[in-house]
């Protein structure tokens, strides 16, 4: 009968409603929570059959819609490890580190507050774990859309120390082009076994006389973090060559070298820098090798590394572009050589494209993963799961793994994604949906008077 009906629309006026304020109290809590998505009810008629003359109310239904794809704002963060995706697609997490299968289950969130955790893996505030390529041993990542075997939870620690030997070493020094040719010029050869090279004079060879007239010390970084000392020594040539001198490069002990054969004690390098006439180095005639090969310790024959030191071999380039000759005293400006001795890890960075690298406190950075991003045809599609993340569902298609930047969005670091609740429209909605309430509610209380008075026409 129409009246009962009527009670029952209000039923379902009251299931509807509820529904809604159960969303509404979802979002409000929710509004500090980063990158949560919010709710709403949408409510749908119901229309039952009708019979000619009579109406039966059908009453109204709730369907819940969840806005995931709606992006909150990007605000900064102080953390470096704190992410965010400004533009499409989902970090890929999951609840445990070891013994992964492609069973075990992924979540999807866009929650970037994550930091390092005991073990040295990126984990948010819901305990789920960030996963990434992990960095290969040819420098590249092995990315796969589908396939999320390849991923693995990114470890900014367990990854030793880092070393970086020195490969290039950059001088900028004036030698003075009034320095007198030194008595002891005449007769030089750097090479012979009278003990005449100026090696030979700092590695204090009995009878050695040739001392530089000048000398630039560099320091360089072996293989395995250790430091050596270099020196490039000059001296002024004779006058028929004004604008030449010669040159010389030993180690400092000389001990740390065995020199090729024909070269003396310590030596690694000799030759002439040679200069123009307004002072600047002519590199094209000048003969000192501008770079260093220096042989592994387990070389047969030198120059190469002293065979107590057991280290690698290594080349060391030489930028003397900016020597000069000029009226004035000899003097180095600077002496700057790369390399790194050994270092710990002190810190995380990454990048807009999504690379992960550790910062070592030898200011080397290196990189050891590329954080991967889920993208899925229909996200409002996505299963909703607790810590504010998601799992892959049928409506929401099928998923595809990208990079960061390439076909889906980029990583903000240091920043977090706001959640999507607007306090104001919530409010509002709890007013009208309480309402709304009251009037179900009297729907209801209306059809029982009714019914009531249906029932006291017998007595």
């Amino acid at each position: 009968m129409s009246i009962n009906s009527a009670m029952l629309a209000g039923v379902s006026g009251l299931v509807a409603n509820s529904s809604a304020l159960a969303a509404i109290s979802d979002n409000i809590a929710n509004v500090n929570t980063v990158a949560y998505k919010r709710n709403q009810v949408n409510f749908a008629t119901q229309v039952t059959a009708q019979v000619a003359g009579k109406y039966s109310a059908g009453g109204v239904q709730g369907a819940t819609r969840q806005y995931v794809s709606q992006q909150g704002l990007i605000q900064s963060a102080t953390s470096a490890t704190d992410l965010a995706i400004s533009g499409d697609g989902f970090f890929i997490t999951t609840q445990k580190t070891t013994g992964l299968t492609a069973g075990d289950a992924r979540l999807f969130t866009r929650s970037g507050s994550f930091s390092v955790d005991a073990a040295g893996y990126l984990v948010n505030d819901a305990k789920l774990y960030l996963q990434g390529w992990p960095l290969q041993a040819d420098g590249t990542y092995d990315i796969n859309p589908s396939d999320l075997t390849k991923l693995s939870p990114i470890n900014v620690k367990n990854l030793g120390a880092a070393v970086a030997p020195t490969t290039t070493v950059e001088i900028s020094a004036n030698l003075n082009k009034e320095q007198p040719v030194s008595a002891l010029e005449v007769g030089y050869v750097g090479n012979d076994t009278t003990a005449n090279s100026m090696a030979d004079y700092a590695a204090g060879v009995v009878g050695a006389t040739r001392a530089p007239d000048f000398l630039v010390e560099m320091n360089v970084i072996d293989s395995v973090g250790g430091s050596h000392k270099l020196a490039l020594a000059v001296m002024k040539d004779d006058a028929a060559s004004p604008n030449t001198w010669h040159a010389e490069i030993y180690a400092v002990p000389a001990s740390d070298v065995t020199p090729a054969a024909g070269f003396d004690t310590g030596q690694l390098a000799r030759g002439r820098i040679v200069f123009n006439p307004d002072g600047t180095i002519n590199l094209g005639a000048t003969t000192l090798p501008m770079t260093l090969n220096v042989g592994a310790s387990t070389a047969g024959a030198g120059p190469k590394w002293s065979t107590a030191l057991g280290i690698a071999a290594q080349d060391i380039a030489l930028d003397l572009s900016k020597l000069t000759q000029y009226a004035s005293a000899s003097t180095v400006n600077s002496v700057n050589a790369d390399g790194a001795t050994v270092g710990n890890v002190v810190g995380v960075q990454v990048d807009e494209e999504g690379v992960v690298s550790a910062i070592f406190d030898n200011s080397q950075v290196r990189e050891i993963a590329k954080i991967a991003v889920a993208m899925f045809p229909n996200v409002d599609g996505l299963k909703s799961v607790s810590a504010n993340a998601y799992r892959a569902a049928l409506p929401a298609g099928q998923m595809v793994i990208k990079e960061p930047g390439v076909g889906a969005g980029r990583i903000a670091p240091s920043s977090l994604e706001a959640s999507t609740v607007d306090l104001s429209a919530e409010f509002t909605g709890l007013i009208t949906t309480q309402k709304a309430y009251s009037a179900s509610s009297k729907i209801i209380s209306t059809a029982d008077q009714m019914l009531e008075e249906l029932i006291n026409i017998k007595r």
